[in-house]
């Protein structure tokens, strides 16, 4: 057994889209990054290659690449599981958690989860999205920025 943990943070702003775990969601700021800036999916992708021992998302993704302009990030994550199934690994689960003060994620999750099981070829009941606040601390609890954490665990195929 092997595993990872991954983390990210973007900064909220106006005219982008809000995309989490593959799903948009409908809010009047989104994130900002090179990508679709998706936190939950980039922190599942490190947590993935952190458990593979083959690096971070940056070097295999990097945000100087304009490739990965405004890419969807479902695709990183695609990329990165045939990656570890070709080091002969299996996606055992992936446990996450956003941290947003707003807005209300609970009615997205099951659909988030759907999303990153379908893209990872795995059973969605290995997929676990959970939701909090930041209790109105820092920058994420000031509505500023989203954080994502996750952690991975891969087996010998």
């Amino acid at each position: 057994m092997r595993v990872g943990i991954g983390y990210d943070v973007h900064r909220l702003v106006s005219d982008r889209r809000l995309i989490l775990g593959g799903v948009e969601i409908p809010y009047h700021l989104g994130l900002l990054g090179h990508s679709d800036a998706d936190v939950l999916t980039h922190a599942i992708v490190d947590a993935i290659l952190g458990a593979a021992a083959l690096g971070d998302i940056g070097t295999h993704f990097p945000d100087t690449d304009d490739r990965y302009e405004g890419i969807d990030s479902l695709i990183f994550l695609s990329d990165v599981a045939a990656k570890v199934k070709q080091c002969g690994y299996r996606i055992e689960n992936v446990d996450s958690t956003v941290i947003a003060q707003s807005p209300k994620l609970v009615p997205y999750i099951s659909e988030m989860r759907a999303e990153l099981a379908k893209t990872l070829n795995v059973d969605v009941e290995q997929i676990n999205v959970k939701a909090t606040t930041a209790e109105e601390l820092g920058v994420v609890g000031e509505g500023k920025a989203i954080v994502a954490h996750a952690i991975a665990c891969l087996s010998r195929l």
